[in-house]
């Protein structure tokens, strides 16, 4: 099993991931801000809350993530996630 050191490592490689998919690395956002933290809850989870906020408002074309079921492990956070995406088009990567 990775380390919490690599699995934050892998996490950030996924910008130069997505450089290699084609999206501008200016336009690339990294929200880190919940690493290590439960996804029980989006209560506290301010990235989490961010991260909606962002693909709701359309700002976001893709959600990248390592084990993205791992970004809320609540049912109702996961599939509003999953419904706003759909809605403003955005794509999620795992």
């Amino acid at each position: 099993m990775p380390s919490r050191f690599e699995n934050t490592k892998r996490q950030y490689a996924l910008r130069q991931r997505a450089v290699a998919l084609g999206w501008s690395e200016d336009r690339i956002i990294v929200i880190d801000s919940d690493l290590g933290q439960s996804g029980a809850s989006s209560a506290d989870r301010e990235g989490f809350q961010r991260l909606v906020a962002e693909v709701g408002m359309g700002h976001a074309g893709i959600v990248l993530g390592l084990k993205v079921s791992r970004l809320a492990r609540n049912s109702t956070d996961w599939h509003r996630l999953f419904e706003i995406c759909a809605i403003t088009d955005t794509l999620i990567l795992d």
